[in-house]
């Protein structure tokens, strides 16, 4: 139902209602990430401290290594 009302909304408007710029923004975003999470790295200078918290967990985890005895 929120679809439809977002269409007729947008048609009456003249807008695309469906164009979220915002979420190719973040596919554009993460693919970057996705690329230094293969590469291994962790573009420490590019990413803000949270996204190299979360990238460099990852990568612990998936080399192995854990944080055993400690809070997560």
């Amino acid at each position: 139902m929120y679809e439809h009302s977002a269409f007729t909304q947008g048609a009456a408007w003249n807008i695309d209602s469906f164009d979220q710029w915002g979420v190719e923004l973040g596919k554009t975003l993460a693919l970057r990430i996705v690329h230094e999470l293969d590469a291994g790295t962790t573009g420490m200078q590019n990413h803000d401290s949270s996204t190299r918290a979360l990238m460099q967990k990852y990568l612990d985890a998936r080399m192995g290594k854990t944080n055993r005895g400690t809070e997560q």
